[in-house]
């Protein structure tokens, strides 16, 4: 499913933004954007919030055969 997709993809865009602030310190999304409470940087924020809470529905839901192999 395409939005399933793109939930994981955002997910995904928000671990790594998490990897360089532990790691280095280094917020990439406030970096890139303008700073933690520029708008497009509270954008990007929310919408990574709704592809975790989107995902979440992943862990719950029953695969069938033909999902099983794609």
């Amino acid at each position: 499913m395409v939005l399933d997709r793109i939930a994981l993809l955002l997910v995904v865009i928000g671990a790594l933004n998490w990897g360089t602030i532990g790691l280095f310190g280094l917020d990439l999304v406030a970096f890139l954007c303008g700073g933690q409470m520029g708008v497009i940087s509270r954008v990007i924020y929310a919408l990574v919030g709704l592809g975790g809470l989107w995902c979440i529905s992943l862990l719950f839901r029953e695969r069938t055969p033909s999902e099983a192999t794609a």
